[in-house]
């Protein structure tokens, strides 16, 4: 009886310790990677100097890793912004394409309109999934403030930033 027990312990043991080993492999988005990002966001909006924005950037689970309001950012965009974030890390796609899906595009109607009926799900450009190199999903950037393209210009250009970062 005691060397089942030792075999089923050693079992239990190689399980546990493998799956500890691969929690260490899954890449993460940091907050200073989070902060790279928020800083390519602000530079591309000055560049171009589209209205002032809020910038959203979650995890691959949807929780909020770093939130940033520019001074005269509208109020509103707040919600939208984390909402974006949250739409590109749940469903991962660009929001613009969830709106796709929603509401159709070239005339053709929607696949499922349903879709923006599902609590913060936004269906309109400014939200972006961040993957890895390996298409692994990082987390999702969701811009508001600006027009909707440049929300997702903004967002794109803080994902270049930190691209090469992607692993």
């Amino acid at each position: 009886m005691n060397n089942k027990f030792l075999k089923y312990f050693i079992a239990c043991f190689l399980v546990i310790n493998f799956n500890l080993m691969a929690l260490d492999k899954v890449p993460v988005i940091s907050l200073d990677l989070a902060k790279e990002m928020a800083d390519a966001c602000e530079a591309n909006q000055e560049k171009i100097g589209y209205r002032k924005i809020n910038i959203a950037i979650v995890d691959s689970g949807a929780n909020l890793i770093l939130f940033r309001k520019q001074n005269g950012a509208f109020l509103g965009s707040t919600d939208i912004a984390i909402a974006k974030a949250k739409s590109s890390a749940r469903i991962p796609f660009p929001t613009r394409l969830i709106g796709e899906i929603a509401y159709g595009k070239d005339g053709e109607p929607g696949r499922v309109p349903g879709i923006v009926h599902i609590k913060d799900i936004v269906a309109f450009a400014g939200g972006l999934p961040i993957r890895s190199a390996d298409g692994t999903l990082l987390g999702a950037i969701g811009v508001s403030g600006a027009s909707s393209d440049e929300d997702e210009i903004c967002a794109q250009a803080a994902i270049d930033a930190i691209k090469s970062k992607l692993k």
